[in-house]
């Protein structure tokens, strides 16, 4: 199973989530694929997320974190045991988000969404000081990411397999490129 979240603000309609759902059904394995929308409240997408990740085993999960998705899925396979695949993660959201704080719009659609000042102290609770088997994570980082410091990310991550992409951006618009080796990843077993 692969349980793809998505980062901040965004949805199911992100760019790279509709790319690796494109990518599955081509390939005949689209019922292998989860890509819930979270909510804003850390804790309760914490809570949907382990909900979902109840109905299998750790060892036929792969999550796939993508910013803020990130975060939640290096908690989540330090929790659970199972794999992670990181597309630029944040690794300091509480620090990085406090700024956001407030009523705006999400990116793929006129929906309202709010960031609540108490969601900064929820994504506190989540924070994991060193990942502690680095062989469970496969970082993917952009060197050209104008939201968040690859440099963060590599050291954050020591010892998980890497690719670092010189240039790209935060979205990472090069992301078919990443599509087998993210597969052959969540299959090693």
């Amino acid at each position: 199973m692969i349980l793809y979240l998505h980062g901040f603000r965004s949805s199911p309609a992100s760019f790279k989530a509709r790319k690796m759902a494109e990518y599955l059904q081509q390939t005949g394995r689209a019922g292998e694929y989860l890509c819930p929308q979270l909510p804003a409240s850390p804790l309760l997408a914490i809570q949907l997320i382990e909900s979902l990740l109840s109905t299998y085993p750790a060892n036929e999960i792969t999550l796939i974190g993508s910013s803020l998705g990130g975060y939640y899925a290096t908690w989540l396979a330090e929790q659970y045991g199972c794999k992670a695949v990181l597309l630029n993660p944040a690794v300091k959201p509480p620090r990085d988000l406090e700024k956001y704080v407030g009523v705006t719009t999400a990116y793929h659609s006129d929906e309202l969404f709010e960031f609540k000042s108490e969601y900064v102290a929820q994504l506190r609770a989540y924070e994991v000081a060193a990942i502690s088997r680095p062989e469970r994570y496969f970082l993917i980082a952009a060197t050209g990411d104008e939201v968040l410091d690859w440099r963060e990310m590599t050291a954050h991550y020591p010892g998980a397999k890497q690719i670092i992409i010189d240039g790209s951006d935060h979205g990472m618009a090069d992301f078919v490129d990443y599509l087998d080796p993210i597969l052959a990843f969540c299959d090693a077993k």
